[in-house]
């Protein structure tokens, strides 16, 4: 998109130095030969004589530094043919150099230097002009170099505001597609963010239920015993797998089936329960208030930090009992999950640090704490119509 607008700032090809060369060469060609052609066209006009070559010779190396130092060339050049054409009656078309030079000046942002320079020229011109006994420039020349004058300035300073508008559509572009860019970065960090709190929370849960079970198989005496949870062990590996696909499901391609089994939520309290009691910890749960339908993204979150917290309660705590608190408020959803572990201090790792991304990404409260007897972990959640 930006290629044609940077290709249209100009017909003339030339940029650089390519385009000093071309300059000051046409330029030489225009002052030289029609110097040299007048002399030839009117026998009758004068040699410019070795200072008057001189002044065009700085005339028109001059237009080398338009550009770079386009203050300094068009004072010079104005300094230049003032000083020609009061020195030599010779005909030369020097004052082009003089032209080409406001012409710079304005093209680079000197407009106001650029008017106050011609209008000086035009007073300097009509001053020499009263007080000469012979006209040089009649009342049609005169005009005619207002008008130049004015319609140099006006041309450059036109270029200029239709560069300084392509460099801002540019500029407006490049950042517009820096943002969408950093947009986009933004956008995948948060879905490989949600991916992995998925996978941490859907898969740990079971992973730990997986190696307290097999462990109590090991370890256990009566195969009664090891029956039990090995049938755990079954049931915590089949709920892993389907949690899997349920997660990878964000990956499928497009032509793939999307996965029909619905996302976890409170509905699927129960299953947790019975995972934690295949565990061998007691786990009691307490309703307050009236069951309701929450938004899904905040069912997921509550699922998913109860179902991280009686994974940790299991792996960690060393506890026997566990209550799990869900009370249901006008606008927010409150959870506790309460145990009689060996409490303490606690280093908050992946699994702590993920509860409190959602709950916090929900615009929701997170904390988890030690108590007297054991460990507290709450969570209260928006859930009114637009959490």
């Amino acid at each position: 998109m930006l290629r044609p607008m940077a290709q249209s700032r100009s017909v003339w090809p030339l940029r650089g130095r390519a385009a000093d060369i071309a300059v000051t060469g046409g330029v030489a060609l225009i002052v030289v030969g029609g110097t040299v052609g007048a002399r030839l066209v009117f026998g009758d006009r004068p040699d410019p004589g070795p200072l008057g070559w001189a002044l065009i010779a700085i005339g028109c190396a001059a237009m080398w530094f338009r550009r770079r130092q386009p203050v300094v060339v068009v004072l010079l050049t104005l300094v230049v043919s003032g000083l020609f054409y009061v020195s030599t009656t010779a005909s030369s078309p020097l004052l082009v150099t003089f032209v080409i030079a406001l012409y710079a000046a304005a093209a680079e942002g000197y407009v106001t230097v650029s008017v106050i320079v011609a209008v000086m020229t035009l007073i300097a011109v009509s001053y020499g002009e009263l007080r000469s006994p012979r006209r040089h420039v009649d009342n049609i020349a005169l005009f005619m170099l207002v008008g130049w004058l004015i319609a140099v300035i006006a041309v450059g300073a036109v270029k200029r505001n239709r560069q300084a508008y392509l460099v801002a559509t540019e500029q407006r572009a490049a950042e517009a597609e820096r943002t969408r860019e950093e947009e986009a970065r933004r956008r995948a960090t948060e879905e490989r963010l949600r991916i992995a709190r998925e996978l941490h929370d859907a898969l740990g849960h079971n992973l730990s239920m997986i190696h307290v079970q097999a462990s109590a198989a090991l370890h256990g005496g009566e195969p009664a015993q090891s029956t039990q949870a090995l049938e755990a062990i079954k049931q915590a590996s089949k709920e892993g797998l389907r949690e899997l696909r349920t997660t990878l499901g964000v990956l499928r391609q497009v032509d793939e089936e999307a996965p029909t089994t619905p996302a976890p939520g409170l509905v699927r309290l129960g299953e947790l329960v019975e995972h934690a009691k295949g565990s061998g910890l007691r786990v009691n749960v307490e309703i307050d208030g009236a069951r309701r339908s929450l938004p899904p993204q905040v069912d997921l979150a509550v699922y998913r930090i109860v179902q991280e917290s009686l994974t940790n309660v299991a792996r960690h705590a060393n506890a026997s009992e566990a209550t799990v608190r869900v009370r249901y408020g006008d606008d927010v959803v409150h959870v506790e999950i309460e145990d009689d572990g060996t409490g303490g201090p606690v280093t908050p790792g992946n699994g702590i640090h993920g509860m409190d991304e959602r709950a916090r990404l929900l615009g929701g409260e997170f904390s988890a704490r030690p108590i007297a007897g054991g460990f507290l972990i709450t969570a209260t959640l928006p859930a009114g119509e637009n959490a």
